[in-house]
């Protein structure tokens, strides 16, 4: 029973440290988000509480960089204007992660990241033309939206790529070894 809450608590830590590491300077949309909720899916996911454990890790990282990083506006922010088309995402690419992860190989980390790149890139895109703020609300300010948008999704895919490949192999590095130790010990 102790290597079932040890493994909750690796788990946990790995997906916190990745939202925080948001904080760390780094190119636009170089982020975690795909990878968490991958990750949160592969090894989280069947006990009901790894979404709810990467949206609360992201949560807290938004508030951090909200309100004291990246803070121009006097008051308290809980979410951005486009915050449920990125939680959005971050469901929609966990239960592709649920689907994908029955096995967890490295094709299918690779395949999943690659996805949670795309499915950001369509949801969250989709969300900037929806506040009609920047882009006018027709098919020339939709085009002009995704448009505009393509310089990004290279460092998305990258954020991905490196951040699954971080997190997959820190769980099966740290986990994994004190599992092998607790059975050394026993």
């Amino acid at each position: 029973m102790q290597i079932i809450s040890n493994k909750a608590f690796v788990i946990s830590a790995i997906i916190l440290c990745a939202a925080l590491s948001r904080i760390i300077p780094h190119p636009m949309n170089f982020a975690p988000l795909g990878a968490m909720a991958l990750f949160g899916a592969a090894y989280f996911g069947k006990r009901g509480a790894g979404l709810l454990w990467v949206m609360i890790a992201w949560f807290a990282s938004d508030l951090i960089l909200n309100n004291f990083v990246y803070s121009t506006q006097s008051g308290f922010s809980l979410f951005t204007s486009g915050a449920i088309y990125i939680y959005g995402s971050i469901a929609l690419i966990f239960v592709l992660g649920k689907l994908l992860f029955k096995k967890i190989t490295i094709s299918r980390m690779l395949t999943g990241s690659i996805s949670a790149s795309i499915v950001f890139f369509v949801i969250s895109n989709f969300g900037v033309w929806m506040q009609g703020t920047l882009y006018p609300m027709n098919w020339g300010g939709f085009v002009a939206c995704y448009s505009a948008a393509i310089p990004f999704f290279q460092n998305t895919v990258t954020g991905d790529l490196m951040y699954s490949g971080l997190l997959f192999v820190a769980y099966e590095k740290l986990f994994r070894q004190q599992l092998n130790e607790s059975r050394v010990e026993q």
